[in-house]
C-alpha cells in the first residue's frame, strides 16, 4: 500500500467520523428544537432574537455539514466552516466556564442548567478540539476515499486525457 493511499484512507476516516459527529448533533437538536432553544439561551451572549435565529438554523447547518461530508463534496470548504464552528463551540463553553456558568453544552442534546457539579467542560472542550483535529487534517488534505468529489475530478481528468471530452475518442 502506498503512502499517498494510507493518507487516503485516513482521511477519510476524518472526513466519515466528522460527518457522523454532525449529523447525529443535528438531527438530535432538529428533533427537539424547544430544547436547543434552552440550550443556546443557557450561554447568555445572544439577545432572545438571536437566540431563535441561531437555535433554529443550527441543527440544518450541522446537518448540511455532514451531508457534504458524508458525500464528499467540498470536502475542503465544509471542514473550513466546521473548524470555525467548532472554534465557536470552543469559545462559547470557555465562555461559560470562565463566568462561572453552570450548564451543558447540549452539543449532542439536552443542555441548559445544571447543578455545580455536574458541568464538564474539561470534557466538552478537549471532544470538541479532536473534532477540530479532524477538521484540520481535512482542510490540509481534502483528499479522501470513496468521495464524489473525487470522483467527478477523476471523470474530469479522464475527459482531457482523452482530448475531446467524448467517449471512444
Amino acid at each position: 500500500m502506498t503512502r499517498g493511499r494510507v493518507l487516503d484512507g485516513i482521511g477519510t476516516l476524518a472526513r466519515l467520523g466528522l460527518a457522523a459527529v454532525w449529523l447525529a448533533s443535528g438531527l438530535i437538536k432538529a428533533l427537539d428544537p424547544a430544547q436547543t432553544y434552552v440550550a443556546v439561551r443557557a450561554y447568555d451572549v445572544l439577545p432572545r432574537e438571536a437566540v431563535a435565529v441561531v437555535a433554529g438554523v443550527l441543527p440544518w447547518f450541522e446537518l448540511a455539514l455532514g451531508v457534504l461530508l458524508l458525500l464528499g463534496i467540498g470536502t475542503r470548504a465544509v471542514a473550513g466552516l466546521s473548524a470555525g464552528l467548532l472554534l465557536v463551540f470552543i469559545a462559547g463553553v470557555t465562555q461559560a466556564w470562565a463566568r462561572g456558568l453552570t450548564i451543558d453544552c447540549g452539543c449532542f442534546g439536552g443542555g441548559g442548567a445544571v447543578a455545580p457539579g455536574q458541568t464538564q467542560y474539561v470534557q466538552e472542550i478537549l471532544r470538541d478540539t479532536g473534532f477540530l483535529v479532524l477538521a484540520g487534517w481535512l482542510i490540509v488534505r481534502p483528499r479522501t476515499l470513496l468521495a464524489a468529489e473525487r470522483l467527478l475530478h477523476g471523470r474530469e481528468r479522464d475527459l482531457v486525457t482523452t482530448g475531446s471530452g467524448r467517449e471512444g475518442n
